[in-house]
């Protein structure tokens, strides 16, 4: 017979009465994320179905054919990671990394510099090559590293998100071949909007985000792992030490035989299927085009206004412009301006850059003449104002 048990009281100081949810418009100007395409949102909203329907597992292939496509790359291991793209940033480590393999981190910005705490993590003697934050790496000076450390891994940022760059990838993954070393490659600001060519540049372990030139949510980061990572990956010594970022174990369930692993995140995956469908359609050459177009307008138009960009211009992003904060101004107060008068977000600096300078991306959906010519417009009528001390009010 069944005995009632006693229970305590619920404890309601926790409770909150709160209504629907409610949240602003925002044009997204800012280092990330950005505003996702009305396409992708709808596809968010639909139904969820099973991660194992048979529905969703040809959908899972479509996804990681438009993967490969947007990084030119055949590598079988490529699929979106559940999670952001630190997330799949952290896989390409912990799938490689064996204690006290050397690993070699190009920092110039502040994502080089969460590549090397991930590494070390992961117990790799992480060895840095340094430049300062708005330069690249030369070719001579990534041979002399790698003849110096003789490292498992380098790892480089191709768009680095904190300073602007785009580094100059011609040459460097036939050094790693002769060095016998795997080529790790982080494309979050570049995936989609700007030239990324995988194979032809010997890229051996490359990650992204959804949220910037893919034009979707944050949420899941685009993994991809080259025939000589994967044999790395099979000779380990012992088990991937994160289970949940396991490629061999994920490769059962994204790969022919569609084992469960975890519950996908299946609506994060319609939103990617529809935001690389939506590329695809356009085309990786005319995004590249847009892009480049529509930032050096805005490289142009700040010129006009006498502000000075951080990069060089052989080496910026067209994705994510640095631009320096001039004498006088509150950099923070402006763009708290821009996001509480205007509705608009643009990014500060991080790390030695922070306070110096305002990083404005124009990335995926957002890319567009009409978005720069509105900041423009904003930069031209009310920067005048905090240039001279006074702020406007919000």
């Amino acid at each position: 017979m069944a005995t009632t048990q006693s229970l305590p009281p619920v404890d309601q100081s926790h409770k909150k009465d709160l209504g629907p949810i409610s949240t602003p418009e925002r044009l997204l100007l800012g280092p990330g994320p950005s505003n996702a395409h009305p396409i992708v949102l709808q596809a968010l909203a639909r139904s969820p179905i099973g991660h194992l329907d048979p529905l969703y597992v040809e959908l899972m292939s479509e996804v990681q054919e438009l993967l490969r496509y947007t990084w030119q790359t055949n590598n079988r291991l490529t699929l979106p990671m559940s999670g952001t793209g630190s997330s799949a940033m952290e896989a390409t480590l912990a799938n490689t990394v064996e204690p006290g393999d050397t690993v070699l981190v190009g920092v110039n910005g502040y994502f080089g510099n969460r590549l090397a705490d991930m590494a070390g993590r992961y117990r790799a003697n992480v060895q840095l090559i340094e430049k300062n934050w708005g330069e690249a790496f030369s070719l001579e000076e990534l041979e002399a590293a790698l003849i110096e450390h003789r490292p498992a891994i380098l790892a480089l940022v191709h768009a680095e998100t904190s300073t602007g760059v785009c580094q100059p990838m011609d040459g460097i993954g036939d050094l790693c071949r002769q060095h016998n070393c795997l080529l790790l490659l982080d494309t979050v600001t570049s995936l989609g909007a700007v030239p990324v060519f995988l194979d032809d540049w010997k890229v051996d372990l490359a990650y992204s985000c959804s949220q910037k030139g893919l034009s979707c949510p944050p949420g899941l980061g685009p993994f991809t792992m080259g025939p000589r990572a994967e044999a790395k990956l099979a000779a380990r010594s012992g088990k991937v030490p994160n289970w949940y970022l396991d490629v061999s174990l994920l490769n059962q369930y994204w790969g022919s035989d569609r084992v469960y692993h975890h519950t996908a995140p299946v609506n994060m995956n319609f939103g990617m299927r529809e935001a690389l469908r939506l590329l695809a359609d356009e085309g990786l050459e005319n995004s590249w085009t847009r892009h480049r177009a529509n930032a050096e307008k805005l490289w142009a138009g700040l010129d006009r206004l006498g502000l000075k960009l951080h990069v060089p211009e052989e080496l910026r992003l067209p994705t994510l412009t640095t631009v320096s904060i001039p004498e006088g101004v509150d950099g923070k107060a402006f763009s708290l301006h821009l996001l509480n008068k205007h509705g608009i977000e643009v990014g500060g600096g991080l790390g030695s850059l922070a306070g110096k300078i305002w990083r404005i991306g124009l990335m995926g959906y957002n890319s567009t003449p009409e978005n720069v010519d509105r900041l423009l417009n904003l930069f031209e009528s009310e920067l005048p104002s905090f240039r001279q001390g006074v702020a406007v009010a919000a």
